[in-house]
């Protein structure tokens, strides 16, 4: 359990969530430039709206909970002298922003002691909320408000499987994904986040992904493992630092990916 606060954590997550979408909305679908941080040769973009929502959420953290660290996409990290942490990715999916697609989202996590406790995922354009503890998670959005739940899937033929791009995928890790892609039922492509959160939704069954940073996949752990899902590397080791990831809405379809992505 958590300790008690002066600052209700689980309000506080959505108030995160409301002030960023706030200063992010007037971005979409407009004008805006975005440059490259790349330092690879790959197109990595980032945006005046990934740096204004994470200016938000980084000044109200600090003025909520000024012991607690915080580790951001988009700026240095801050130490703290607590067991809490808090990891920010501002726009997860910025190459969809700037497509003007409505599969980003802003990813908000507190860790306690290194492990997800909580975590958030927000997307103002369609007015969807996603957000867990690790034990439940729930969905707010336009028609109401409901309880996640992953689906039964034991097999790859009932499959639906999920990537951002099968181009994320290199040498060996691309043969071993195109080995598990041809034994699902549909691969679907794209989405970032929003995938993982489908999967706690119950519409997809499986997310394989590579090279995932903290900040991608730390705040949406407490999300699907509270909808009933599984979360870990291609190795089946914990992803609280990122990496090669496997995210599975049944146990049973885990341990069959993990065979085939973990050799």
């Amino acid at each position: 359990m958590l300790r008690p606060s002066p600052v209700d954590l689980d309000q506080f997550l959505h108030r995160l969530a409301d002030a960023s979408g706030e200063a992010i909305m007037p971005f979409f679908r407009s004008s805006l430039a975005a440059l490259d941080k790349s330092q690879n040769g790959s197109f990595d973009p980032v945006t005046e709206a990934d740096k204004a929502a994470e200016v938000v959420i980084r000044r109200m953290i600090r003025e909520a909970f000024p012991s607690h660290a915080i580790h951001g996409e988009e700026f240095d990290d801050e130490s703290g002298t607590s067991e809490f942490g808090w990891v920010i990715d501002p726009i997860d999916g910025t190459k969809a922003f700037i497509s003007g697609l409505p599969v980003w989202g802003t990813l908000i996590g507190l860790t306690r002691n290194g492990k997800a406790a909580r975590g958030l995922m927000n997307q103002p354009f369609t007015r969807e909320r996603f957000w867990g503890d690790g034990g439940k998670a729930q969905w707010r959005g336009p028609t109401g408000e409901r309880t996640l739940r992953t689906r039964p899937c034991a097999s790859f033929g009932e499959a639906t499987l999920m990537t951002t791009t099968p181009a994320m995928f290199k040498g060996d890790a691309a043969q071993r994904y195109q080995s598990l892609e041809r034994l699902v039922r549909l691969p679907r492509y794209g989405c970032d986040c929003y995938a993982y959160c489908m999967l706690a939704a119950g519409h997809v069954d499986l997310v394989v992904e590579a090279g995932l940073k903290a900040v991608d996949i730390v705040p949406l752990i407490p999300i699907i493992e509270g909808a009933g899902g599984v979360a870990t590397t291609w190795r089946g080791e914990p992803v609280t630092s990122g990496g090669d990831v496997i995210v599975a809405g049944d146990k049973r379809l885990h341990e069959h990916a993990l065979k085939i992505l973990g050799g």
